[in-house]
């Protein structure tokens, strides 16, 4: 039995900022898994991906990351754009993988699953249906908003989220993300609306300007903190959520939580590549670190 097991595609990221061009792995798994290895959890990774870029596999190997590595025909390319805002990139899809089925997941057993879909079909309704059934499951949405159309991601809305969104413990979005899911602009009412539709626990993250958490009918503000610089944002929801879990199973509760996992993305933004901090790390932070909280959230 597992704490926890991440599910989704390691996928070819090129990500271009004002300083640099880089190519390197990503998706939600990669980051989140990187992430979360310094923890004192149990932790796997099932991804998917094609052979010519298994050397991903081998590289998380390497770091004493367990992975549960699936045969794909392709593995996802990401281009991940950035301005001078780091908050905000556009992105390009030239290539996706074959989705994750039930069957293959059948034998995994973990107290959370934490799912990070790249796109809308990588992760099919019944897989949702069939972990809820042994397990939390946390979903960062993000890939059920996004449609490729001639390698442009646009943004759409998730057909099967009235069906799905019951078995969802522990969502997370951007707000801009919440806005494309719910229609609505104004994030307190937007995590209302999806706790209406069944979701548990609501994580709103809000670039720079923090977070918010919803549960049980009490919102939670979470302060961003300052980083000394903003070097790349890929991965920073990623990182949150591998810190934000991890102090959920360490009994902490929401507010405890959410800034402990502020001040892990906040060491993230601060270089390129994943998090490669400790625990120690993000509470040193977290306890001394300038705060920004959310303004007219």
């Amino acid at each position: 039995m597992y704490d926890i097991c991440c599910i989704g595609h390691i996928t070819h990221d090129k990500v271009v900022t004002t300083k640099s061009v880089v190519h390197m792995a990503g998706g939600t798994s990669f980051y989140f898994s990187n992430a979360i290895r310094n923890m004192d959890v149990r932790y796997t990774l099932v991804t998917a991906l094609a052979r010519k870029e298994m050397h991903f596999v081998s590289d998380l190997r390497a770091k004493n990351i367990d992975v549960n590595a699936l045969p794909s025909t392709h593995t996802v390319h990401f281009e991940n754009i950035y301005s001078e805002n780091m908050d905000h990139r556009t992105q390009r899809v030239p290539q996706t993988a074959d989705p994750f089925t039930v069957e293959q997941l059948v034998d995994v057993q973990a107290r959370i699953f934490h799912l990070g879909p790249l796109l809308a079909h990588d992760i099919p309704v019944e897989l949702i249906k069939d972990l809820a059934s042994r397990g939390i499951v946390s979903l960062d949405v993000q890939g059920y908003l996004r449609k490729v159309e001639n390698e442009n991601v646009l943004a759409i809305d998730w057909t099967d989220k009235r069906e799905a969104l019951p078995y969802i413990d522990i969502l997370k979005a951007n707000e801009f993300e919440l806005e494309v899911l719910t229609g609505i602009k104004d994030v307190r009412e937007g995590a209302k609306v999806l706790s209406d539709w069944g979701v548990k626990e609501v994580v709103i993250t809000l670039g720079s300007q923090g977070s918010v958490l919803y549960r049980d009918g009490i919102f939670y503000d979470i302060p961003a903190y300052l980083p000394k610089s903003v070097e790349d944002a890929t991965g920073c929801g990623d990182t949150y959520m591998a810190g934000y879990l991890y102090q959920r199973l360490q009994g902490a509760d929401l507010q405890e939580a959410g800034e402990f996992a502020a001040a892990m993305a906040t060491l993230k933004i601060q270089s390129s590549g994943p998090f490669t901090g400790t625990r120690e790390d993000v509470v040193k932070l977290a306890e001394s670190g300038k705060k920004v909280m959310p303004v007219n959230i």
